[in-house]
């Protein structure tokens, strides 16, 4: 029997996110890059059919008693919260090339067939940002879905852009983490 590493089932703004994350203490296992999914099901409109504590419960028995995997994604970003649901010190199971190398985030909705908004985008590029910020990532190793060769669907879908994605938590990051010495800031203003 798989054992089961277990569930954070806890929600964040992008703000307690950060903090969240920065709490976090990173051991031996660490990801080499993030890999990016959408959930197809449920969609965005779906997603709130339920409160966010029991979307955890029900996925936690969904990857836990019904797949028999050890674990599912790291994280689900909604249109209203980071949620965090396989500890992001340990892999979990969402791409099957790249589960033990990478953090999987899965954003909510089915984004082969419906626009990618700004509210999902807006708190993903904030979570690829804390994550990629928290060990020292370069977003140019960012992954989709569909680029891993076991598997066999358009995901994250068509309507999610990688260089954009990509563009956007390069500036995220650059501006989270200007650093002292850039013109106009410490010692180089004075």
């Amino acid at each position: 029997m798989t054992t089961w590493k277990g569930t954070i089932g806890q929600g964040f703004s992008p703000s307690g996110f950060r903090h969240y994350v920065d709490m976090l203490t990173f051991g031996a296992w660490r990801p080499q890059c993030v890999v990016l999914h959408n959930t197809g099901r449920p969609r965005l409109a779906e997603w709130h059919t339920v409160s966010g504590a029991q979307r955890m419960t029900n996925l936690t028995d969904y990857y836990k008693n019904r797949q028999h995997w050890s674990a599912g994604p790291h994280l689900f970003v909604a249109d209203d919260l980071i949620w965090v649901f396989t500890p992001l010190s340990t892999p979990g199971v969402h791409s099957p090339s790249w589960n033990s190398l990478s953090w999987g985030v899965e954003m909510v909705g089915d984004y082969a067939t419906e626009p990618f908004g700004n509210a999902v985008r807006g708190n993903t590029i904030d979570a690829l940002t804390t994550l990629h910020a928290a060990i020292g990532l370069d977003p140019q190793t960012l992954k989709f879905h569909k680029e891993d060769p076991l598997t066999t669907h358009d995901c994250p879908g068509k309507y999610v852009v990688k260089a954009d994605l990509i563009a956007a938590v390069s500036a995220q990051l650059s501006a989270r983490h200007a650093g002292e010495h850039q013109p106009g800031h410490g010692w180089l203003a004075e």
